[in-house]
């Protein structure tokens, strides 16, 4: 293996092949994986906070901080067991990387309003399925009603929900006052444009369409 500072995106199977065990929810995993990369390879910048709120299968978000000398590599093969830092939820008392603990559905986008009102460019993933929690609704309104520009959010949206929204998911963010757009969740390029334009009277919702 490389070294880390050498690792990219081309390494990412093999980091991910390093974590074994029957609770990796996968098809979780894999459908964040393209996001993860652009957001830790292209975006954020060490002032920006970034939240998973999308807990549910993280063996993609320890690759991509494998990946980025964020963690040890040799802290993956000991994916879920008793000791690892690696649990099947992100647990920040254990792996400081994580700035939340996350795999309760309908946390992450509410705690990453209230730190975008801290000052900081505030980035946070949510699962298409898991906006079937009010609170995210709640946070949503408030955002936009207050026109909280240092937020994102990052839908990722493999047809999951059991709801949906008339005209897409990020219709309903829009008719809240966000700025929103839909792309290509394996699309780096198209990622990579939409998650650094600039909004500068609004919240950004960037909807990852991932086709299975």
């Amino acid at each position: 293996m490389t070294a880390a500072s050498q690792l990219g995106y081309d390494d990412l199977p093999a980091l991910l092949g390093r974590m074994t065990g029957d609770e990796k929810h996968s098809p979780a995993a894999f459908s964040t994986l393209d996001v993860l990369w652009v957001l830790y390879d292209r975006v954020l910048c060490d002032s920006d906070r970034f939240l998973l709120s999308k807990g549910h299968g993280p063996n993609a978000y320890y690759a991509v901080l494998a990946a980025k000398g964020l963690i040890p590599v040799d802290d993956l093969d000991s994916f879920g067991s008793f000791e690892s830092p690696l649990g099947y939820h992100p647990d920040r008392v254990v792996l400081p990387a994580a700035t939340i603990s996350s795999g309760s559905l309908g946390h992450g986008l509410p705690i990453a309003v209230g730190v975008a009102l801290s000052g900081r460019r505030t980035f946070v993933l949510v699962g298409d399925g898991e906006l079937d929690e009010g609170s995210n609704w709640e946070a949503v309104q408030y955002a936009g009603r207050i026109r909280l520009a240092r937020l994102t959010a990052v839908v990722v949206d493999n047809a999951s929900a059991t709801y949906g929204w008339p005209g897409g998911i990020e219709q309903r963010f829009a008719l809240e006052g966000w700025w929103a757009n839909r792309v290509d969740g394996r699309d780096h390029e198209a990622l990579a444009t939409a998650l650094n334009d600039e909004h500068p009277d609004a919240p950004a919702c960037v909807v990852a369409e991932i086709r299975r």
